[in-house]
């Protein structure tokens, strides 16, 4: 009698394992097939022809001051720092 309880409920947990698994590969197959074709889910810039312009408008502002920033960190703005004459260093 006993080991007949222990049976059904190793077949009833197999049983739950078996859905978990079957689910899981669904959500796995489903996702495989969706997301490469979707793009993203979220759209970057609005649907409404105006806001989507200025959006627009600010994004490419901001990609060309990156450039600004990097020559700025890089030192490339600047004038050379290297002169043209020889300086002493020491005190004359």
């Amino acid at each position: 009698m006993k080991l007949n309880k222990i049976a059904t409920y190793s077949n009833a947990f197999r049983s739950l394992e078996d859905r978990v698994m079957r689910h899981l590969r669904f959500i796995l197959l489903v996702g495989a097939l969706v997301l490469p074709s979707s793009g993203c889910l979220i759209p970057m810039y609005s649907g409404d022809p105006v806001r989507r312009a200025q959006q627009l408008i600010y994004t490419s502002e901001d990609l060309r001051a990156i450039t600004d920033e990097w020559e700025r960190i890089w030192f490339l703005d600047q004038p050379s720092h290297m002169t043209p004459y020889r300086t002493h260093g020491g005190i004359l």
